[in-house]
């Protein structure tokens, strides 16, 4: 009789505020079944929605208890019938996972595990998943950004923003970004921006309008649209297009802002994309791995049993600078 392997895993029994995320210190290592690898875990990123998803307010809600969290980075400790791609041994990073990734080992299904180049720390591992295949959803799939065209990336030094401004200078767009703090302006530009704006200036829209000749700015990766939205609506250009990526609560909007650019607002949900947009996806970015604009900034990191301050400090900071990721 097989004795089954524990781990520390945080778990979450009611929706709530942060402390409802407990460390457990008892829970059963999962199994893989078919078509699914079991990943000794050292990394794995936080992201804004599994903040919504915890506090209950989000459309889906898991079953509960759970174990949050989809990006990991780590070891391959074991392969389920059928799984050709990769092997116990190799470095890899997740998109999503099927029992959680704030734990120890996580189970994903092979078609979410991708090989980590070893010009890749875990950390910067764990930073790839929901962000930088968030942003291609975005720019490429959404609003289908051409070379050339000038795009704003507001809330540009965070997770999504940063992966949004590398892959925007990849694909030949004028890049702004926005941030909130000197250190995420510089950040921003750092990772590909042409030109950055402090969010919390009074008139920085202005100065963003002045930028681009009075034009106005073609598509427009939002992050906070429930503060946001209004004036990212007198920021476009002609046929210019806002990506929702982002939003904490409701906003009024004037229609008319629409009318006068014949202007577009666009969901952006990474849940609905179909196996060959993930390849697509997938193939750009290790074609970005491997040419080396693909780097993600990681910043606050936090040990397993620190989640609850990682889930309070990625909504409350003043300003992001980074990824936040749990480290194991």
């Amino acid at each position: 009789m097989s004795v089954s392997r524990l781990m520390r895993a945080i778990r979450v029994s009611e929706f709530g505020a942060p402390s409802v995320l407990r460390l457990r210190p008892d829970v059963p290592v999962p199994q893989p079944g078919p078509r699914q690898v079991l990943i000794r875990v050292r990394a794995c990123g936080v992201n804004p929605v599994e903040t919504y998803i915890r506090s209950g307010s989000y459309a889906r809600k898991p079953n509960l208890p759970y174990t949050p969290g989809s990006d990991v980075a780590g070891v391959v400790d074991a392969v389920g019938e059928g799984v050709t791609a990769v092997k116990a041994g190799d470095r890899v990073f997740t998109t999503a996972t099927e029992s959680g990734g704030y734990a120890e080992y996580a189970v994903a299904a092979d078609d979410c595990v991708h090989k980590l180049p070893d010009a890749l720390d875990f950390t910067q591992g764990a930073a790839i998943g929901i962000p930088y295949f968030t942003a291609y959803r975005a720019l490429v799939h959404k609003a289908h950004a051409k070379a050339g065209e000038t795009v704003l990336i507001h809330g540009a030094s965070g997770g999504v923003g940063v992966a949004a401004c590398q892959l925007s200078r990849a694909l030949g767009l004028r890049v702004l970004g926005t941030a909130g703090t000197p250190e995420g302006m510089q950040l921003a530009l750092s990772n590909g921006a042409h030109l950055a704006f402090n969010h919390r200036e009074e008139g920085y829209a202005d100065k963003i309008t002045e930028a681009t000749g009075g034009r106005g700015v073609d598509v427009i990766v939002e992050m906070l649209s429930n503060v946001n939205l209004s004036k990212d609506l007198q920021l476009l250009a002609y046929g210019g297009q806002v990506t929702v990526i982002g939003s904490r609560g409701s906003i009024e909007i004037n229609p008319r802002d629409t009318m006068a650019k014949e202007s577009s607002i666009m969901g952006v949900a990474l849940f609905f994309s179909t196996p060959e947009e993930k390849k697509e996806c997938a193939a750009l970015l290790f074609a970005g791995m491997e040419a080396g604009w693909l780097r993600p900034a990681v910043g606050p990191q936090y040990p397993l049993e620190k989640a609850a301050k990682a889930h309070h400090d990625i909504i409350e900071s003043p300003g992001a600078a980074g990824k936040i990721v749990l480290t194991m």
